[in-house]
């Protein structure tokens, strides 16, 4: 593990841009990291409450999500909710955060990619949250890492039907891409747009995805999940893709 709190800058920087990037593990850290992304994936589909997610690539099913994951999981859940990603989230909030929800994005090799979008929009119950991009895996432009427009975070964007950022506006940004090396954190404001790509190399490019919300709001990730199921139980989306968020934003196609 590396510092526990970012510095005054480091804060600053988050604020004025929307984005930081920081060094989470180690190099034992990340071996770590990795073998407990390797057992999440090993889960079956139907024996637990967390959720798999799977799309269709030009080499058949692969698994693109899981969620859910720390109830079932000591590890991952010490790293998400103790230590030096919870005190960065409470540092960049500016007050206690908690634990909003979690997830891994696997892209595999031709997994898809995401469209542009900020998270707000697909994060109900709060006001006040932050995500960030933990790479399990270097993520580099080949394999899709993400692309942020820099200033963009003071509210939420003109939207497609789907959710996503309107497509007129997108043309009009300048995306920053941002490549993560494994065991480092990219922290990004809930407004502020991001996008990636599909994963056109042939390794894959994981990432866990902790979410945190002001703690005064309160621990809510219980009331994520149940209105996300929920949701979900009135059916999927119409286009053929894999439902995977409350709004429209992965590209991949779905495996059912």
């Amino acid at each position: 593990m590396h510092d526990a709190a970012p510095t005054a800058a480091q804060v600053g920087h988050f604020r004025a841009t929307g984005w930081l990037l920081t060094q989470t593990l180690d190099d034992a850290g990340v071996a770590a990291l990795q073998g407990w992304v390797d057992e999440v994936a090993a889960w079956p589909d139907d024996d637990g409450d967390w959720l798999h997610h799977r799309e269709l690539t030009d080499d058949g099913p692969k698994l693109c999500r899981s969620e859910n994951i720390i109830p079932f999981h000591d590890g991952l859940r010490a790293l998400l909710t103790a230590g030096n990603l919870l005190a960065t989230a409470s540092a960049l909030l500016g007050e206690p955060a908690v634990l909003y929800k979690e997830k891994v994005n696997y892209k595999l090799a031709g997994g898809a990619g995401y469209a542009p979008h900020q998270d707000a929009p697909a994060y109900p119950f709060i006001a006040s949250h932050v995500s960030c991009m933990v790479a399990v895996d270097d993520a580099t432009l080949a394999n899709g890492c993400l692309e942020v427009v820099p200033g963009l975070h003071g509210e939420v964007l003109a939207m497609d039907g789907g959710g996503c950022i309107d497509p007129a506006l997108v043309a009009s940004y300048t995306w920053e891409p941002v490549e993560v090396p494994a065991g480092w954190t990219l922290w990004f404001h809930s407004r502020t747009p991001h996008r990636s790509g599909p994963n056109s190399s042939g390794v894959p490019r994981r990432a866990l995805y902790p979410t945190y919300n002001a703690a005064s709001e309160g621990d809510l990730r219980a009331d994520y999940y149940r209105e996300k199921l929920a949701r979900f139980a009135t059916g999927g989306r119409a286009d053929g893709k894999v439902q995977v968020s409350l709004i429209d934003d992965f590209q991949g196609r779905s495996a059912s």
